[in-house]
């Protein structure tokens, strides 16, 4: 009862590295999530087209903190903050907090539109990416015996946003396309299989380079995906997507990356509140107006000369930022001055399929085999632990000869698991569209 009691809302890259670093401090942490588990989210599209198991992209959070009797780890969602009692609620219980963490990270961004939200498959956590693998295999099923009149919606698929998430998703639907269908069903034509990439910009990979926003969309072409810029979505009814131009392209599988929004528990001051529900910090990511609440990763919005927009909502901002206030929680033991958080960008980098990826770094741009090879080593070297790391080679390896994966299974939930979920309230949006 004499450590001061800091909660972490929030087991992404963010949550869990500050939890990791103050795992032998004086003071007593509990870790918050709704699930049991860390995901890995650059890899959630392998996931999605089934080139790598959930698991391996997913790291239990019991089994990073074995024997730390300062780390407790607690499963449950969010449904507000009592900033004025120091308290934390949810659903099982309550929990008192000396300093509060918020890195709630984010969630998709429909911009409002009920229908999107409805009828199409976003991919913010490893539920959603199971659910979207399930969809894509289920709709392969479904064309073996549907109507001449069904076919096209079956065999488009629209991947909407073309940022770097987007992208990888549609060049990995597009190989699949080309290495994989066909020796699964040889009996079907899939000339007819049409991958489309929607970008309401310009330009593909927006915040990179102009020769890596070029070169991303040549790949992609190359590989058949079809690269539609400056197109708005204005609706979607589960069979139609509707552009604000007024073309249409008929499809049951819309696929959403085209905006994030921040996950900000209720009780939050309104005020902090900025730009895509971010909440707006100080140079220590202590959130404006407050004393003992920080907040941390993409949730956080922290204006610098450097950054007068905010930071990139990456995992190396993230980290650096949950790293630099462990250090500063450290040196509040002591009443010690505090450093502010100074972000020197490393670039951003982005792969389009087998040997295509796009590299910007501060000092040097590059694109093609060797980009694909660092954008894999540095994938591999943010996996937590060396069993994962391992797997993962292999599962690579294995797809790099063969060009093809042995884990094309669908597991879709059944009666009883969906009551266990509503019994645990662990029943999320990706396991109710599964449901």
């Amino acid at each position: 009862m004499d450590k001061k009691r800091v909660v972490i809302l929030g087991a992404g890259f963010a949550g869990l590295l500050l939890a990791k670093k103050l795992k032998n401090s004086a003071y007593d942490i509990t870790l918050i999530d709704q699930y049991n588990f860390h995901q890995f989210q650059p890899l959630f599209y392998q996931v999605a087209t089934a080139r790598l198991e959930p698991s391996s992209i997913s790291f239990p959070l019991r089994k990073i903190f074995q024997r730390r009797k300062n780390v407790h780890v607690r499963i449950g969602k969010i449904k507000s903050v009592d900033t004025a009692a120091q308290k934390v609620i949810t659903e099982e219980c309550t929990f008192p907090y000396d300093y509060l963490v918020v890195a709630t990270g984010c969630t998709s961004n429909f911009f409002g539109n009920k229908n999107i939200e409805k009828y199409a498959f976003p991919m913010k956590s490893t539920t959603e990416a199971i659910t979207l693998r399930n969809r894509l295999l289920l709709n392969f099923e479904d064309a073996l015996d549907c109507s001449e009149s069904e076919l096209e919606g079956i065999m488009n698929i629209v991947v909407a946003g073309g940022g770097a998430t987007g992208v990888e998703l549609a060049g990995a639907l597009a190989e699949m396309k080309k290495n994989v269908l066909p020796r699964d069903y040889p009996d079907m034509d899939f000339s007819k299989l049409n991958v489309y990439l929607l970008e309401g910009g310009p330009v593909t990979l927006a915040p990179m380079s102009k020769e890596s926003q070029q070169k991303s969309q040549e790949y992609l072409e190359k590989l058949g995906v079809k690269v539609w810029t400056d197109a708005l979505i204005q609706d979607y009814d589960g069979k139609v997507v509707s552009l604000k131009d007024g073309q249409t392209i008929r499809t049951n599988n819309l696929i959403w990356a085209a905006g994030i929004i921040g996950n900000v528990p209720d009780g939050i001051p309104k005020e902090v509140l900025v730009r895509g529900n971010r909440i707006k910090v100080d140079q220590y990511n202590r959130v404006e107006g407050t004393t003992n609440i920080f907040a941390l990763g993409d949730i956080a919005y922290m204006e610098t000369p450097e950054f007068p927009r905010g930071h990139a909502q990456l995992a190396n901002v993230a980290n650096n930022q949950a790293a630099n206030l462990a250090k500063n929680m450290e040196r509040m033991l002591d009443n010690r001055e505090l450093k502010p958080f100074v972000y020197k960008s490393p670039g951003t980098m982005a792969t389009v399929g087998k040997r295509k990826a796009v590299v910007d770094l501060s000092w040097i741009k590059f694109q093609g085999f060797f980009a694909w090879l660092v954008w894999m080593f540095l994938h591999l070297m943010l996996i937590l632990s060396a069993k994962n790391k391992l797997i993962i080679f292999i599962n690579w390896a294995i797809s790099y000869f063969t060009n093809d994966t042995t884990l094309r299974l669908i597991l879709l939930p059944t009666r009883k698991q969906i009551e266990l979920a509503r019994e645990h309230h662990r029943l999320d949006s990706g396991d109710a569209q599964t449901a």
